[in-house]
């Protein structure tokens, strides 16, 4: 039976809870007007994010939603070792994504939470919830899932 992972969204400008769990922030660059020690950040998770080339033609309006979110699949897929510890976070409880994007749901971060939840449902599906051991494991689950 799948494990339901608790993989959830949030501007990093929202004030930080204990609810939260551990949160990684899901950009490149440090948002503006944070600072660091304010932040509670667990995670910077900056190689998980799309490529320059690839935000920019979807911020320019070059590609639709539904490409930007299969080419940025495929490029976690090339480095699929770097969700390592966003999978063991989500594995210990709940896993908040944070951004600094103003819109949640047309950026980058579900797309993520797809990928890592997807990872974790291979992998569990492979070895009944055991550890992520390597990105062998799960590398073939965003190119073969939906």
């Amino acid at each position: 039976m799948a494990k339901n992972y608790d993989i959830r969204m949030k501007r990093i400008y929202t004030d930080a809870s204990q609810a939260d769990g551990t949160r990684a922030l899901a950009d490149r660059l440090w948002p503006r007007g944070i600072k660091k020690a304010e932040a509670k950040i667990d995670l910077w998770c900056k190689k998980v994010t799309p490529s320059n080339e690839l935000r920019k033609s979807y911020h320019s309006k070059e590609i639709k939603f539904e490409a930007f979110a299969e080419r940025y699949l495929n490029e976690l897929n090339t480095h699929a070792d770097e969700l390592l510890p966003l999978m063991r976070a989500a594995r210990q409880g709940r896993l908040t994504l944070l951004s600094a994007v103003k819109e949640l749901e047309h950026s980058h971060v579900p797309v993520l939470r797809y990928a890592i939840d997807s990872a974790l449902r291979h992998e569990d599906e492979q070895a009944e919830g055991s550890e992520p051991s390597s990105p062998v494991c799960f590398a073939t689950s965003f190119t073969n899932n939906e």
